[in-house]
């Protein structure tokens, strides 16, 4: 079975998505079931993570409502709000819902460095344990020994880093990779966290090249090992650089070393087991 582990639907006229320009033509604009589907049957994928894209339950539910109407959405990473305890009943009662899988905040947008590791939002973490669910671990490099300390806290809790927690591809410096590349192998050595091998052509320049990713997967497939890596197409934000099909190519590219077993963990199982999906 193929699972594409990152995919987001939205419609900007909900209001919920304050990141996203307007005069940006490519992202604003409503992006929903129909316009996925011809990708998912071309490249035969099978199922699909919707995850959140908005600080909001409003969203989450409205994606749940999305996931309800569609086959092929096996699951959705939703939003909580981890700086409100009251939000654990909020938390239970998306739970129940057979299609919701995890919860996402969107660390990458908090100024606070040290967010993750707040005791005020501890619960947070705890509930997901409790309730079976994923963490999506969303930030940058400057994160990952902040998420290294929180996961070693909270070891029963599945937890996902997304996008490779977006080296810089673009800014690619042997300091900067360094930095990327020592906090990810403590990550990966010191807690069973998967990780996403997505978002990086977008971290990458309007040029990107195979051989400008190479070295941030090769290092991903050392430490994490096929086992823990999983595909996902981040799509449409993956528009900023290429089609669905153009990035699916270059990751089928990047892998195509691996066994057959290794690339069928990549591109479908590990999301399964990561995500307990019910498939």
């Amino acid at each position: 079975m193929k699972i594409d582990a990152h995919q987001h639907f939205w419609n900007p006229a909900r209001g919920d998505y304050g990141w996203m320009p307007e005069d940006n033509k490519i992202l604003y604009r409503s992006y929903l079931q129909h316009d996925l589907e011809p990708y998912l049957k071309k490249l035969e994928i099978d199922k699909t993570i919707l995850v959140q894209a908005a600080p909001s339950i409003e969203e989450t539910e409205y994606l749940l409502g999305l996931a309800d109407s569609s086959s092929f959405v096996a699951g959705v990473v939703g939003w909580i709000n981890f700086e409100n305890p009251n939000d654990y009943a909020q938390l239970e009662r998306l739970s129940k819902h057979p299609k919701f899988v995890g919860v996402r905040p969107m660390v990458q947008d908090i100024s606070d460095r040290n967010w993750v590791l707040r005791k005020d939002i501890t619960w947070a973490f705890d509930a997901i344990e409790e309730l079976d669910l994923t963490f999506d671990a969303l930030g940058f490099p400057q994160h990952l020994k902040n998420f290294q300390k929180c996961l070693l806290k909270h070891k029963e809790m599945r937890t996902v880093i997304d996008h490779f927690m977006k080296p810089q591809i673009v800014d690619h410096s042997e300091d900067n990779f360094k930095f990327w590349a020592d906090g990810i192998s403590a990550l990966a050595e010191d807690t069973s966290a998967y990780i996403k091998f997505s978002g990086l052509i977008t971290e990458a320049s309007e040029e990107w090249t195979i051989d400008a990713l190479q070295p941030y997967v090769e290092h991903i497939l050392r430490k994490f090992g096929a086992s823990r890596m999983l595909w996902g197409s981040d799509w449409p934000v993956c528009r900023l650089r290429a089609e669905y099909d153009v990035w699916h190519g270059a990751a089928s590219e990047l892998t195509a070393h691996l066994s057959s077993d290794d690339k069928a963990h990549v591109f479908g199982q590990n999301a399964i087991t990561a995500y307990k999906l019910l498939v």
